[in-house]
């Protein structure tokens, strides 16, 4: 299974490697990031132990996380999949860090791991969403192939509000988007 994968612009998707703990630990220091992470990241250590278990769900084929990296091998943000079922399903998921925002790294990185995961994986279809609130992350689903295809009234609860949540599929099937 090919686990590296060249992007436009010189970025890169890998495994998570113990020597992006640093990066880890500050992305989800940001306002907002600690909900991307299965628990908390304060110190390196916490991220390292994030790193371990991106690795061991990997060793596992239970998820599949990549680094979203630029050239010189620094880690901007995440995508994964998890779930793949017998369905040939998978759920995707993606993040940045604050520096990267704007500037395509999700969108890039998500486009090339649901490539990857038809190629590699052999899924059909994969799912996504993102709350309501948050457009950018919309934006991201679109432009990476992914169909709206409906809303989850008041899903997801943080802090005591609750979200609707939008959900988005792509198929192996459907067109590839345009660069």
């Amino acid at each position: 299974m090919n686990d590296r994968v060249r992007l436009p612009g010189g970025l890169s998707l890998r495994p998570w490697e113990m020597s992006d703990a640093l990066a880890v630990r500050e992305a989800f220091a940001e306002p907002g990031m600690e909900r991307q992470a299965d628990a908390p990241v304060v110190t390196v250590s916490d991220a390292e132990e994030w790193i371990g278990r991106r690795r061991d769900q990997w060793s596992r084929e239970a998820a599949f996380a990549f680094a979203v990296a630029d050239a010189s091998g620094t880690a901007l943000g995440g995508v994964s999949v998890s779930g793949p079922d017998a369905h040939a399903t998978g759920w995707v998921s993606y993040w940045t860090g604050s520096a990267a925002r704007g500037r395509g790294v999700a969108t890039l990185g998500c486009r090339a791991l649901a490539d990857w995961c038809f190629a590699e994986l052999g899924l059909f279809r994969l799912e996504l969403g993102h709350r309501t609130n948050n457009p950018a992350s919309c934006r991201v689903a679109l432009a990476s192939g992914f169909v709206a295809e409906g809303l989850q009234r008041r899903k997801l609860a943080y802090d005591g509000v609750r979200y609707d949540v939008e959900t988005h599929a792509r198929l192996a099937t459907d067109p590839r988007p345009a660069p």
